[in-house]
């Protein structure tokens, strides 16, 4: 189901938590909503889904304008950070709920219900706990009931709100590659929110970066990090060195292309992979050094600093791959040459 947002405004007092809002979501997408904590993303969440209702604008779920309609009348599955499942009922009798509450025309019978919670557990891999209660199971297993319980109404959309937020970083990882898997076998269309850079790029197919209520930029992950559109996404998304242009007094950036007559109020924004780092030569007049280095697995990840530099802004970070490092023999103090090979700058 597509879903589209037109207009949208939110007010909390004088709190603008939402700041006119469009956004076009087509079907079978599995979309993203990252940003920073208070940007807004969790109550255009509840928006669509209908638990908050926006001071203006419309909500229209394949085509069909929802805005008036409540929860129940919109088709939508909706999954909780705390997994919001009943203590007192078993896992079986948690994902059968929303089956059971039906109306009575609507209700499938009892050996439907078992058949449909039974293959949900199965979907989930936890067929085998359908008789414990939640407290009995770990995070984990619980954010999968949790998703069990959401999908066995056959919505139309599944919203996630911080999935993954009250979990270990170890079986964070494990769930984002089994939503992906998942996602790709159900297609349904999905939208979850993370203020977790990491968790957006890994999973979701588009991710839609939001900042003091409005959208700064949509696209794919490799739009988002490759091509950022403002200051706010590219310091957001992933690191980056910051170079303001006037200040700038070396050539390394005119190796990426960057030459600007008037460079005021101009910054320059350069990936750290996007920095070359060489032993300098004998015409090299190099005013950096290395000061330090973190092994990130197959990366190094550098620490350049130069002369005379100090403060936030005095570090410069480069990565390479861990064999280019071991080939230049580097050492702390060593001074070397850079080369930038791409960079983007705002104003």
């Amino acid at each position: 189901m597509s879903i589209v947002l037109s207009n949208i405004n939110k007010q909390f007092g004088s709190f603008k938590a939402l700041d006119n809002i469009n956004l076009d979501i087509p079907e079978g997408e599995l979309v993203a909503l990252l940003g920073p904590s208070g940007c807004g993303k969790t109550t255009l969440l509840r928006i669509i889904a209908g638990l908050e209702q926006a001071d203006s604008g419309e909500v229209y779920l394949k085509g069909d304008n929802v805005t008036a309609k409540p929860v129940k009348n919109r088709q939508i599955g909706f999954v909780f950070q705390h997994y919001a499942l009943f203590r007192h009922m078993t896992v079986f009798d948690n994902i059968a709920f929303g089956l059971r509450v039906k109306s009575h025309k609507d209700r499938p019978s009892e050996a439907i219900i078992r058949k449909k919670v039974h293959d949900l557990l199965n979907l989930v891999q936890l067929d085998w706990l359908h008789d414990r209660f939640p407290d009995q199971l770990s995070g984990g297993q619980r954010q999968r009931i949790a998703l069990a319980r959401a999908l066995a109404v056959e919505p139309s959309v599944l919203l996630l709100d911080e999935p993954f937020g009250a979990l270990d970083a170890s079986v964070r990882k494990d769930l984002r590659l089994w939503l992906r898997h998942l996602h790709h076998e159900l297609n349904v269309t999905s939208i979850f929110v993370t203020h977790d850079q990491e968790e957006a790029m890994e999973v979701a197919s588009q991710i839609v970066v939001v900042n003091h209520g409005k959208i700064e930029q949509k696209g794919t992950p490799s739009q988002i990090y490759d091509q950022p559109q403002s200051d706010f996404v590219s310091r957001f998304i992933g690191q980056t060195n910051v170079f303001h242009l006037e200040d700038e007094k070396h050539s390394w950036l005119k190796d990426a292309g960057i030459i600007i007559d008037d460079p005021q109020g101009i910054v320059a924004h350069v990936r750290p992979h996007n920095i070359s780092v060489e032993k300098p030569t004998e015409v090299d007049n190099s005013s950096i050094y290395l000061k330090d280095w973190q092994h990130l697995g197959a990366t190094i990840r550098l620490e350049l600093n130069r002369d005379g530099s100090n403060g936030a802004g005095a570090i410069i970070y480069a990565e390479m791959p861990n064999e280019q490092f071991r080939d230049l023999a580097l050492d702390r103090g060593d001074r070397v040459a850079l080369r930038i090979k791409h960079a983007h700058w705002f104003n």
